[in-house]
């Protein structure tokens, strides 16, 4: 038989898309070719496939090879083919059957001794094999990443030999057995050894469990970045849902992924300098930017002024949405980009306004309005929660560390007001829109006036409004309480500084 047919998967934002491998030896010249919008390195495998076979010990037919990767209007990009298509051209020839290919689907780069080298992307390809009810044959190096999805048999090799011998029923491959990490510990550093800044405590134990954005303001060393480090360790466990979200991505991204990060909410603080495309992701062939990476976990934007302002207007339509949608002249992707902000700033240039260690600020009215100016509105609108963070005492300082409440204790609580929220609507609080907020957030005549008078007095906007009463729901929720209170609702509000009249 002349025609062999397997199937690999490619890449196409966090998804792998089913590509079928069709290999056809007819009589003519002996040639190679490769159809179906292959790139680059797609079309330099025919150099290394050849080599693989022949130092394997196989024959490399002396016909018009032709193989087709179908849908022929998907990009093809790296390695990932040359297993499949070497395996095709083994079938197509006669050398090993063909009955054992349709249950497997296979995916890894060649080395030209045949060695099987490790492909980015394989955990997407893991899941979508397990959904079409086939088995998947990889390079050993990936085996533990692709075992993170249950229920699929995963068949790891070291060399195109070892493939064959399998296919050919003479020493099969025995299913990858490895057991998934640990779920690590996420309480270092630890809440306990920042002194004092209880407003700040309390305001991050908030953020926690309702998955709210916060931006603290307050003098250089006030211990900003150490509050904002240490929301990771009192965030509620991941679920494998969320893990495998989480964990797609990086496999995807430049950073590939490791096993230790398994159940580990990313943490993610790019410089001040990073661009738009940095934050959103993107490239000819878009890849996840920090934003992405930060799915299911925390970014956190140092000095926040500092950045530019185009790149922070990025942001607005992920914290809205959840996701992103990167859109190229031949392209389009779409990255998860459910991320949690938290964002730092001084409150002027020189981060001394307001200060009390009788340092004097030397910024003019007009420099402080045109520092904080750099934020735009609509962004601080889309913060569900701003604090000051003033300067301790030198006598708070001077007390010995971990003398605070402790991570663990602070995430018992976050873990159970969040599995309230879960309960009650099936997501944390700072996701309820539409009917759901109505729902959750019932106000009494009490409540219902306080916030009147809020938004007449503060200029608030219909967002900031729905913000607030997804805050005091979140507030109830850690007062285990099911009615929003005046009290939380007052709460609530005072997490608003920022907010101005237009």
């Amino acid at each position: 038989m002349s025609l062999a047919t397997l199937h690999s998967r490619a890449r196409s934002g966090i998804n792998a898309p089913l590509v079928t491998i069709e290999v056809h030896l007819a009589n003519g010249l002996p040639a190679l070719s490769i159809v179906g919008l292959p790139e680059m390195a797609v079309r330099e495998s025919k150099d290394r496939v050849r080599g693989a076979l022949i130092n394997s010990g196989f024959e490399f037919p002396a016909r018009r090879i032709t193989i087709n990767l179908a849908p022929a209007d998907l990009p093809k990009e790296g390695g990932r083919f040359d297993l499949p298509i070497a395996l095709g051209i083994l079938a197509a020839s006669g050398q090993i059957p063909t009955q054992a290919l349709g249950s497997h689907e296979f995916i890894g780069e060649l080395a030209l001794s045949g060695a099987l080298r490790p492909v980015r992307g394989v955990l997407p390809v893991a899941l979508a094999a397990r959904a079409a009810g086939r088995g998947l044959i990889l390079p050993a190096e990936c085996a533990e990443e692709a075992a993170l999805v249950n229920d699929i048999p995963i068949h790891p090799a070291n060399h195109l030999l070892a493939v064959c011998k399998h296919l050919i029923r003479e020493e099969g491959i025995p299913p990858y057995s490895g057991l998934k990490p640990p779920a690590p510990i996420q309480a270092q550093p630890d809440l306990a050894e920042v002194s004092g800044q209880e407003r700040a405590k309390r305001a991050l134990e908030i953020a926690a469990a309702g998955n709210h954005s916060l931006l603290m303001v307050g003098p250089p060393g006030t211990g900003k970045s150490m509050l904002a480090c240490r929301l990771p360790g009192i965030l509620p466990s991941m679920t494998e849902q969320e893990s495998l979200e989480t964990a797609a991505i990086r496999s995807i991204s430049n950073l590939g992924f490791s096993a230790t990060d398994w159940e580990k909410r990313p943490f993610r603080a790019p410089h001040h300098t990073a661009s738009g495309v940095a934050l959103v992701g993107g490239g000819s062939n878009p890849r996840p930017g920090e934003i992405s990476l930060a799915h299911n976990g925390v970014m956190f934007l140092d000095e926040l002024p500092e950045f530019d302002r185009k790149v922070l207007e990025v942001l607005r339509e992920p914290l809205e949405s959840g996701q992103v949608t990167i859109s190229r002249a031949a392209r389009q992707e779409q990255f998860p980009a459910r991320f949690q902000l938290i964002a730092a700033m001084n409150p002027c240039p020189c981060g001394h306004l307001g200060d009390t260690s009788g340092r004097s600020c030397r910024c003019s009215s007009e420099q402080v309005t045109r520092y904080r100016g750099r934020i735009s509105g609509p962004l601080l609108d889309r913060i569900d929660m701003s604090i000051e963070v003033p300067r301790l005492p030198t006598q708070t300082l001077s007390r010995p560390t971990n003398q605070g409440e402790p991570s663990h204790k602070v995430r018992q609580r976050v873990e159970a007001c969040r599995q309230r929220q879960i309960s009650r609507s099936g997501c944390p609080n700072s996701q309820l829109v539409g009917r759901l907020l109505e729902e959750s957030c019932v106000l009494t005549p009490d409540t219902r006036h306080l916030i009147e008078r809020a938004m007449e007095q503060l200029g608030l906007s219909a967002r900031a409004y729905h913000r607030i009463l997804r805050l005091s729901r979140t507030i109830a929720d850690l007062d285990t309480s099911d009615e929003i209170l005046p009290s939380h609702l007052g709460e609530a509000i005072s997490y608003r500084s920022l907010d101005r009249k237009a």
